[in-house]
């Protein structure tokens, strides 16, 4: 990029109220490309045809309100949030939505707005509230047609790509579920082999013969070690918000600087049990130490009678999660307890076959890890793509789509983008 050194503005550029833009794109106001309408009371009856409020989609109707593609805005509650429909949609009363006025890529507009959200604070009303005339006013950037069409087409493309993460994530979710039950029932065999184990009836269900079934407090004991946050400075600290439900290893952490009441402390290879609200699932197996909101409870295990990595797993089992849920007290905030859940009956293998069980689901974790990591990259791209292409940095009018999917898959090994 070469730079008029007499007035600082790049060549090939002009300043707009949006700043640097290349000189070919307009600079307009939202209410010259489009008008925003107002959307309408929620629909009585019921479809296909999804019914959109401020939070997003809620329900379905037989016939829309707008058969054309166009950007609902929330309007209040979540004022400001956008939503893109291609097809068909009825907007409900609590939002806007664009009917245009010109020709316009509407996905184009779309990504421009994610990356300049607008809300309804100004408002200075209990409940945000997003005002037309506001709306009306924002003003957007506007490049020849072919290339926000050929903008759009890149981000889509990689929206496309963190979507099909998406999927991935949840059939690896999906498989372990499966894989549980199995292991938990069957032991570390394969799927083909699961009829030839013999099996015994027990108190759980059938179980190999070889297994025991014992109480969870044979297990693992509860630690109850607390301390001050200013006498251990500069530990890892772990709240319930760290915690990812169903989860086995912890991913995420913050720092004793940012709590005062005394904690609970956990060293390496103790388990942290989520006990408010059950449901949500919630032990990992630390690998490393520090401490912990007084609503997880800290176990530590019997080394000499079992694994912590297949104590963690057997925390995630639906039977184990139900029989918590059915001894939480508290309407508000229900919570569960050790003497509740120590009584628990927990299918017990040999230690050589639970080491194969933490190895499995490990295996399988560490498929679900990789393939988050791919989407946090996508994610990461797709951001700074937004941002490149929004504002000029980067440009692609005169790339075909193939090309700028060679850029976009290159970038993903260089970190270049031109």
């Amino acid at each position: 990029m070469v730079t008029n050194h007499n007035n600082e503005i790049p060549e090939g550029f002009k300043m707009t109220e949006l700043g640097l833009l290349p000189e070919e794109w307009e600079v307009l106001r939202l209410g010259r490309i489009a008008e925003v309408k107002y959307g309408k009371a929620n629909p009585k009856d019921d479809g296909q045809i999804p019914v959109v409020g401020s939070g997003g989609v809620f329900s379905g109707t037989s016939i829309p309100l707008v058969d054309y593609p166009t950007i609902v805005i929330g309007r209040k509650g979540t004022a400001g949030k956008v939503w893109l429909f291609l097809s068909p949609c009825y907007p409900s009363d609590t939002t806007f939505y664009l009917q245009w006025k010109s020709n316009i890529d509407v996905t184009f507009l779309f990504a421009f707005m994610l990356l300049n959200p607008l809300s309804g604070e100004h408002a200075k009303t209990t409940l945000p509230s997003l005002q037309k005339p506001y709306l009306e006013n924002m003003i957007v950037p506007l490049p020849p047609i072919l290339e926000q069409r050929t903008i759009a087409y890149v981000l889509s493309t990689i929206q496309r790509a963190i979507e099909a993460q998406d999927k991935l994530i949840a059939a690896a979710r999906e498989l372990k579920k499966s894989l549980m039950r199995h292991l938990f029932t069957y032991g570390p065999v394969p799927l083909s082999e699961a009829e030839h184990v013999p099996l015994k009836e027990t108190d759980i269900g059938p179980l190999p013969e070889h297994w025991e079934v014992v109480q969870l407090e044979n297990l693992m004991k509860l630690r109850t070690e607390n301390v001050l946050p200013k006498n251990v400075p500069d530990m890892r600290y772990v709240g319930l918000e760290h915690m990812d439900t169903g989860e086995m290893k912890l991913q995420r952490w913050g720092t004793t600087e940012e709590v005062r009441s005394a904690k609970s402390r956990f060293y390496q290879e103790d388990i942290l049990y989520g006990k408010l609200r059950p449901y949500l699932d919630k032990a990992a197996l630390a690998e490393w130490e520090g401490v912990c909101s007084t609503d997880i409870l800290v176990f530590t295990p019997d080394r000499d009678t079992a694994l912590p990595d297949y104590l963690s797993g057997l925390l995630h089992t639906k039977r184990f999660v139900e029989h918590a849920i059915s001894t939480t007290s508290g309407v508000n905030h229900p919570r569960t307890s050790w003497s509740s859940i120590k009584s628990f009956a927990a299918p017990y293998p040999p230690l050589p076959e639970q080491q194969e069980i933490a190895s499995i689901l490990s295996t399988v974790d560490k498929k679900i890890e990789t393939e988050q990591n791919r989407k946090a990259s996508l994610q990461t791209l797709f951001e700074t793509m937004l941002h490149q292409l929004m504002t000029g940095k980067v440009r692609v009018k005169e790339l075909s789509l193939t090309e700028n999917m060679n850029k976009i898959d290159n970038n993903n090994s260089s970190g270049a983008y031109k």
